[in-house]
């Protein structure tokens, strides 16, 4: 079966924000590469951001990977306020959903508490502190099945 992974796009910031959700999920990135690392001498990328990160991943888990990147300068800035589509991360535990989300937010926006939902799960959500949105979520009867 086909694996989703979610990419991300910054303003510049890509390897901090991976370095902060690393501090969050643990694990070791699998890949990171440069802007600079790709340089055609025909097309050099602007001095800048030749050090921007071109493609960056964190593996989380078993299967899932956290990828991005920096967006070159040439191609606009990303609106960090906009509504982006969320993460959500499937806890294991009702411990883990609350290391994740109090991890995650931290320094962010939390629009909705993790708590009991009304549909039987523990859910939260929030936006981090990079405007990336996220969704917490442990459900007991949840058994790996969709």
């Amino acid at each position: 079966m086909a694996l989703i992974n979610p990419y991300l796009h910054y303003n510049g910031n890509a390897e901090e924000a991976f370095n902060f959700y690393k501090s969050v999920f643990g694990g070791e990135f699998a890949m990171i590469a440069r802007f600079k690392d790709l340089e055609n001498p025909e097309q050099p990328f602007p001095e800048e951001e030749a050090n921007k990160v071109m493609h960056i991943a964190l593996p989380i888990g078993k299967t899932n990977v956290l990828m991005g990147s920096d967006v070159p300068n040439v191609l606009g800035k990303v609106n960090e306020q906009e509504n982006r589509s969320k993460i959500s991360i499937s806890a294991e535990s009702k411990e883990e959903a609350d290391h994740l989300f109090n991890g995650l937010s931290a320094g962010g926006n939390v629009e909705m508490p993790i708590a009991d939902s009304p549909w039987g799960s523990y859910f939260g959500m929030f936006r981090d502190k990079y405007g990336i949105e996220w969704m917490v979520d442990f459900d007991p009867k949840y058994n790996g099945q969709v």
